[in-house]
């Protein structure tokens, strides 16, 4: 276990590891950078979710906006998830 847990003095307050990451969507000839931010719980209120990852943009903005999320018990589980989550949809959003 990593001493950053410790700064948490009760579990309500969910203190948290953030790790960044960066994919890109290639869509009608266009690249649509997604940033990707997993949070690491200390005392997740669920076990077996102690990674949750969430993507900056939403996607199909235009029928039903969707932000691409993912949870799961290892970072990989969590980003892989939400990486897929980015694909799932088309991005409408302004140009980029």
């Amino acid at each position: 276990m990593s001493d950053w847990g410790f700064a948490q003095t009760d579990p309500a307050q969910r203190l948290a590891r953030l790790h960044m990451f960066s994919v890109v969507k290639v869509q009608e000839n266009r690249e649509i950078e997604f940033t990707i931010t997993v949070k690491e719980y200390y005392t997740p209120a669920e076990p077996a979710a102690q990674f949750f990852a969430q993507a900056d943009k939403q996607t199909n903005q235009k029928v039903v906006p969707y932000t691409p999320s993912g949870w799961g018990i290892t970072l990989y589980e969590a980003l892989a998830r939400c990486v897929k989550e980015v694909h799932r949809f088309p991005y409408q959003g302004p140009p980029v």
